[in-house]
C-alpha cells in the first residue's frame, strides 16, 4: 500500500497528536457557547432524522450478533461459557466465525495501535 520510513510514520503521528490537541483545546473553548450549542443541537438533530432509517437496518442486520455477543458476556461473567455453548451453539459458532473474520480482515490495525501507544 504505503512504503513509508520510521520517520515519515512518525511524523505522521505527531501531527496527528498535535491536531487532535488543538481540535481538543477548540472544542473547550465554543463548548459553553450558546450558539454552538444551538447549532450541534441542530446538526445533531438533522443527523439523527436523515440516518434514522439506517440507524434501525443495522440493528435489523445484526441483532443476531448482538444476542449472541450479550448471551456471551453473560455467562463468562458467570463463569459458565460451558453453558453457554451446549445451550446456544448457533450463537457461539457465529460468535467463533465472526472473531476469526476479524483477525483476518483486521489483522493490520493491532500494528498501527500498539506503535500508536507509545
Amino acid at each position: 500500500m504505503f512504503d513509508l520510513s520510521e520517520q515519515e510514520i512518525e511524523n505522521i503521528l505527531t501531527k496527528y497528536k498535535i491536531r487532535k490537541e488543538k481540535d481538543k483545546q477548540k472544542y473547550l473553548q465554543r463548548k459553553d457557547n450558546e450558539e454552538f450549542i444551538a447549532q450541534n443541537r441542530a446538526r445533531a438533530k438533522a443527523h439523527y432524522e436523515k440516518n434514522k432509517d439506517k440507524k434501525k437496518e443495522r440493528y435489523e442486520q445484526n441483532k443476531d450478533l448482538a444476542k449472541a455477543r450479550n448471551s456471551y458476556y453473560y455467562y463468562k461473567n458467570l463463569n459458565k461459557i460451558n453453558v453457554f455453548q451446549e445451550k446456544y451453539p448457533e450463537r457461539f459458532d457465529l460468535l467463533k466465525c465472526m472473531v476469526i473474520l476479524m483477525n483476518k480482515t483486521h489483522s493490520h490495525l493491532h500494528l498501527l495501535h500498539n506503535h500508536f501507544q507509545k
